[in-house]
């Protein structure tokens, strides 16, 4: 079984309430995609590794400087499409997403043509707020977004302000 990890940093207080800081998949298969196509910044480990180390050591490599000093708080595990599971951290902290630099992979592109190429893991990352980070993240990730409101406003916190207003 795949396991990924990752910390979903936000903020409170600017113009448009709660932020979450998102990463876009990097790579050809989604370079022209935006809905579905964004991520908390995360990445897989063994079993070995306690998911919050992995957690810190993936936000470091996908965005290229270690995560801002915090206390991360347990948002849980979801299971993606494809079986992978992802375990996530809340982190309330503020982070310069345009310095953001990731690592790279490698992969056959275009398919079958035998040519080599290397792709940023996350080609940027951005603040949303969280109306809009619901129709960009990953389905499955979009459960983490009505974690971080409860952990944030408590378990009665009405269903409206969970989902968000744009939803």
């Amino acid at each position: 079984m795949r396991r990924s990890a990752g910390l979903l940093l936000y903020r409170t207080g600017g113009r448009e309430g709660l932020e979450v800081l998102l990463a876009h998949m990097g790579g050809p298969l989604w370079a022209s995609r935006d809905a579905g196509a964004w991520s908390i910044p995360k990445g897989e480990h063994d079993g070995e590794e306690e998911p919050l180390d992995a957690a810190i050591r993936e936000f470091a490599e996908e965005l290229g400087s270690p995560p801002p000093p915090g206390r991360p708080m347990p948002l849980g595990e979801v299971r993606q499409t494809g079986g992978k599971r992802v375990t996530a951290f809340a982190l309330r902290a503020d982070f310069d997403a345009g310095a953001a630099r990731s690592a790279t992979f490698e992969m056959e592109w275009p398919p079958r043509s035998g040519r080599m190429r290397w792709f940023p893991e996350i080609d940027r990352a951005a603040w949303m707020p969280v109306a809009r980070a619901r129709k960009a993240l990953v389905p499955a990730q979009r459960e983490f977004l009505d974690r971080l409101h409860v952990l944030i406003d408590g378990p009665a916190a009405p269903a409206s302000v969970s989902r968000g207003a744009a939803d």
